[in-house]
């Protein structure tokens, strides 16, 4: 996915800018950039951070910048920021987008314009060329931007670096990802981790609203677009992605997670003697679940973090699987001989859970009981593409109801978490990863914990519905 942080002050902010950005590492994987404005115009660098961290690429090279206004962002493939000359000036540009629609985009551009696209990735075009080049077909830089808004099916916000040292932040049409300002009193900043604000000496000033365009300045903010009444923030920022200390509308993080973690206690308890949660996200679920039962909470895996990055990093499954094995260490004295309930924050594939299962047994578990905090993942995300995935067939929950009904069952049949097919699905899959029970949090009981209602958040993973690509089906009639 990805991560940006926009500053503009009466002081230097480069040191500001660094560490801002920083803190969004954990949201992107592979591309980084910062982009400045000063006296001497514009300066800009990027690095590939896919085997290194962001501060050893960047550290030594800060030095070279000066200004007072600047954009950081940490992407999963593309170069970013972006420097662009066009009629409506000279800005560096950085986005968090998944364009569904890129390919019919770019096929309309060339007709129109018989351009070209110089920043590509192996993915394609740069994304965020392309948003650049449809903000310039308007003849303002807000029309442009409300016609990005129009046009992009998927989600796409932004960070714009203007030559008059002013940032420009945009949140996505159906608010999607998070964009929150916040202050100090010497200018403002712009953020989607709130974990930013609080070492830098920033307090959280509000969140935009979906579709909100706003201009900062070091003397204040300027509404250019006025927020949008439906939002559909997506739900994984509070079970996996975000960071424990950060808030989105106002709701913690970590909290989010032990109240989802005491609800899965309550719905689906399991007789065991200890709880344990995957390292990173599945641990808040854990402690929830562990002070709702009273039962202790133990670490039977610890993570090696001094050099193992993240697993879902690599593109590749297979260097995927190698880091996961390898980053994870078992502590044989809490496997030996007990029952164990393990938290994790989703199933996507199942490659991981399944060894770590069998890790465990292979410890001298006698029984591994899985909890997760979310329901099973039958369809592929098509506004953030979260998982990656090179195909939504690689979701094992999916793959297995396919397995059921054949080829073309009708996955929305396997939602219902108390219907057959439902739970024949569940069963499968803990057959299939070896596990001794398995449960998902349910919906209603994780939309209840988060405390936004179903029409504010994103559900599309679980359920298919999305009023963005559901407009008055006999289903949900764009209500979903």
């Amino acid at each position: 996915m990805g991560g940006f942080f926009g500053i503009v002050s009466k002081r230097e902010c480069v040191n500001d800018l660094f560490y801002g950005t920083d803190y969004h590492s954990h949201l992107g994987t592979r591309r980084a950039g910062m982009a400045v404005f000063g006296d001497r115009g514009f300066r800009k660098i990027i690095h590939d951070i896919s085997n290194a961290q962001f501060r050893s690429k960047f550290e030594e090279k800060l030095g070279e910048f000066h200004g007072r206004a600047g954009i950081g962002v940490i992407s999963d493939f593309e170069d970013q920021p972006l420097l662009v000359a066009s009629h409506h000036g000279t800005y560096a540009i950085a986005t968090v987008s998944f364009i569904g629609n890129a390919d019919e985009i770019t096929r309309e551009l060339f007709t129109a314009r018989r351009g070209h696209f110089s920043s590509t990735t192996g993915l394609g075009i740069n994304p965020t060329e392309l948003i650049s080049a449809i903000i310039d077909t308007e003849a303002t830089l807000l029309d442009g931007l409300m016609h990005v808004q129009e046009v992009v099916r998927g989600s796409c916000s932004l960070l714009i670096l203007k030559d008059d040292g002013s940032v420009i932040a945009m949140r996505d049409r159906w608010g999607r990802t998070p964009v929150i300002l916040g202050r100090d009193g010497e200018g403002f900043a712009v953020t989607m981790e709130t974990t930013a604000f609080a070492n830098l000496g920033y307090a959280t000033y509000r969140e935009l609203g979906p579709g909100e365009i706003v201009r900062i300045s070091a003397s204040g903010e300027e509404i250019l677009s006025l927020p949008r009444p439906e939002m559909r923030i997506c739900t994984f920022f509070w079970i996996y992605f975000g960071f424990p200390s950060s808030k989105y509308e106002g709701i913690n993080v970590e909290e989010m997670r032990y109240r989802n973690g005491a609800a899965l206690a309550r719905r689906s308890p399991a007789d065991v003697d200890i709880v344990t949660g995957v390292p990173d996200s599945g641990v808040a679920h854990a402690l929830g679940f562990s002070h709702e039962t009273g039962i202790p909470y133990k670490r039977p895996f610890v993570k090696y973090t001094p050099s193992w990055p993240r697993s879902f990093m690599p593109p590749d499954q297979s260097r995927r699987q190698l880091i996961a094995n390898k980053k994870l260490i078992a502590i044989p004295d809490f496997i030996q001989g007990r029952r164990i309930a393990c938290l994790d924050d989703s199933i996507v594939r199942g490659t991981q859970l399944r060894d770590q299962a069998h890790r465990l047994y292979d410890n001298g578990a006698s029984e591994v009981h899985m909890r997760v905090a979310c329901p099973p993942l039958l369809f592929g995300c098509k506004f953030l593409n979260f998982s990656r995935s090179s195909s939504e067939n690689e979701l094992i929950a999916r793959r297995t109801a396919q397995e059921i009904d054949g080829a073309q069952a009708k996955i929305e049949d396997f939602v219902d978490p108390d219907g057959d097919r439902h739970n024949a699905m569940v069963e499968r899959i803990r057959a299939r990863l070896g596990l001794t029970s398995l449960k998902y949090q349910r919906l209603g009981d994780m939309l209840e914990a988060l405390g936004l209602p179903e029409n504010r958040v994103c559900t599309y993973c679980w359920n298919g519905r999305d009023p963005s690509v559901c407009a008055g089906c006999a289903g949900c009639k764009g209500k979903a």
